[in-house]
């Protein structure tokens, strides 16, 4: 079964299983799609937290839980600044999650009193003050993300929809989980382009990468968005399209705003971005390559669960998360490798390509290899000379991800379709959409609320 062409340009070329997907609909409202984010201590981000006995305790950052409908996190980490007064750089964070959704993350802010907190209003935000700690919030601590998600305009008989989910569930325990694909949103669903701005980064082409954010323009966006794009890219008037653009564009804005001033400083204008954003730029370009080197496994018929000579195999933790040591495998150390492998001690990885990170060896190095030339870069051209703070060492990255406690139910109440209530638990960087486009295998990537 061929995915949508949409996801083919993300890198995602196959899916996993070949059971006929559900349809369907997900993100009909923000409470269908509910975000919960789980600390390795086992805590669990939710609105119903409150201080311990109404004491926050002591300590250098103050955590908090930030509860977002419908906000892209770093959008709203701007916004919670701004209402305070400080720097962007004294909130930290775990994990940037899902905008269109009802989600709930922990933040924690240093110099900060809860007083504070509690005066920030913003619509669509809530932050609630928890407690001091000593350690502030990092992607380190973090477990992975609990889902509530309803799958909604399901238009098959009741016993038809469990049939097909019950076999989809099969083959994912035959493979032993999910190709661990970084979903739609790293890269942006309604308008893919955040690892070509992150190519033309790595390449050199700033003045690309600024022109491709502000005019490239994606037939989903509103109409009044879509003709100042085509405005700006057939005039290259900044100011006009500073005026023209709604104020939420917040990030277009930023760049117009200096380029208004600074007509052709694109390296400027660029670095006016937050940093965060700017690293997700060329992260989303490894991301892509990554997909790109996961579904060329997968069209090889190569196990995802069965080590080759020459794969990476990741060390997991009690957690059962990368512990950070890894190993090639051999033909010395095969045997052992697959049997850690069995017991869930460890896990089959290919590289995040990076300046530091190396190619697989074996087959699964000579498609990575061979992905880097039809892209035209090498793993050196991560290291960014004009603009090395978004420099990448790269990492390695799972291929399988587990869904953990997954549950579903068929809800028969609403005729004549069906809505699907899916329940489970992703580690950390995992994509929920991963998991849904398998038992959805939607026709229109954006008509389906991806």
């Amino acid at each position: 079964m061929k995915p949508p062409e949409l996801e083919v340009k993300l890198g995602i070329e196959v899916y996993a299983t070949v059971s006929p997907g559900i349809g369907g609909k997900i993100r009909t409202v923000p409470e269908d799609f509910i975000v919960n984010e789980v600390l390795i201590d086992g805590s669990k981000a939710a609105e119903s937290m409150e201080a311990p006995n109404g004491e926050y305790g002591w300590g250098r950052y103050l955590l908090c839980v930030l509860a977002k409908r419908n906000w892209d996190t770093i959008l709203a980490l701007m916004e919670i600044a701004r209402q305070l007064g400080i720097d962007m750089e004294r909130i930290q964070n775990a994990g940037i999650k899902d905008a269109r959704s009802l989600s709930f993350q922990f933040i924690t802010i240093s110099r900060i009193s809860p007083e504070e907190i509690l005066r920030i209003r913003i619509n669509g935000i809530e932050v609630k003050p928890i407690r001091y700690v000593n350690e502030k919030i990092s992607s380190h601590l973090l477990l992975g993300n609990s889902f509530d998600i309803n799958v909604r305009d399901v238009r098959l008989k009741s016993e038809v929809a469990e049939e097909r989910i019950g076999r989809i569930k099969s083959e994912l325990e035959e493979i032993g989980g999910i190709p661990n694909f970084f979903g739609h949103q790293r890269f942006g669903t309604r308008r893919p382009i955040t690892h070509i701005i992150g190519r033309c980064l790595l390449k050199g082409d700033v003045e690309g990468a600024v022109t491709a954010f502000l005019s490239d323009g994606s037939r989903y966006e509103n109409w009044r968005v879509a003709d100042a794009r085509t405005y700006l890219k057939d005039t290259m008037d900044f100011k006009g399209a500073f005026k023209s653009l709604p104020k939420y564009m917040t990030y277009e804005r930023i760049l117009l705003k200096h380029l208004m001033k600074h007509r052709n400083d694109f390296y400027g204008a660029m670095r006016r971005l937050p940093l965060t954003l700017r690293r997700l730029f060329i992260h989303a370009y490894q991301s892509y390559l990554f997909n790109r080197f996961l579904s060329e496994r997968m069209k090889h018929s190569i196990p995802l669960d069965e080590p080759q000579i020459g794969d990476y195999i990741l060390k997991l933790n009690s957690s059962g998360l990368p512990s950070g040591e890894y190993y090639r495998v051999t033909a010395g150390n095969l045997s052992a490798a697959k049997k850690e492998i069995e017991n869930g001690e460890s896990s089959i990885a290919i590289p995040i390509i990076g300046y530091r990170q190396d190619y697989s060896g074996g087959v699964q190095g000579e498609i990575e290899r061979r992905v880097m030339e039809e892209e035209g870069v090498k793993k050196e051209s991560f290291r960014i000379k004009d603009m090395p703070e978004i420099s990448s060492p790269g990492c390695l990255r799972r291929i399988l991800s587990k869904p953990r406690e997954l549950k579903h139910n068929v809800s028969s109440n609403e005729q004549p379709d069906l809505t699907v209530n899916f329940t489970f638990t992703l580690e950390r960087s995992s994509y929920a959409t991963v998991l849904l486009r398998e038992f959805m295998k939607p026709e229109e990537i954006i008509e389906a609320g991806f």
